[in-house]
């Protein structure tokens, strides 16, 4: 039996990729995306994104059943993110997504939407 001699390969150059982004360089869309993960943050945002006027927090409470805290939590979280703006109307806040998401953002968005 005849055997085959296997070339000798070094390590990480089997195939030429391309230099990977450092972590620090992708910190905002890790923070978008973990912010999106949460079943209940990103149908929170696409109600938002289905409503041009700002929507109040009383109304997210009825919404979803959950308390005032953790919809003031979930929210938190998203702005934290990025992903929407909010003011205070007399003793309520109102919510709306930005306006001035990145598009890839918008588009990934509006394809869950």
């Amino acid at each position: 039996m005849a055997y085959t001699e296997l070339p000798v390969r070094t390590r990480g150059v089997c195939c030429e990729l391309e230099p990977a982004p450092e972590p620090a360089e992708l910190g905002a869309a890790v923070e978008v995306l973990k912010a999106l993960a949460d079943p209940t943050r990103l149908s929170m945002v696409v109600t938002l994104r289905k409503h041009e006027e700002p929507v109040c927090i009383c109304d997210l409470v009825a919404v979803y059943a959950l308390g005032q805290p953790t919809i003031s939590h979930h929210m938190r979280v998203l702005r934290d993110a990025g992903l929407i703006e909010s003011e205070k109307r007399g003793l309520w806040r109102f919510y709306t997504l930005r306006r001035d998401l990145p598009p890839a953002i918008r588009r990934l968005i509006d394809d869950i939407a």
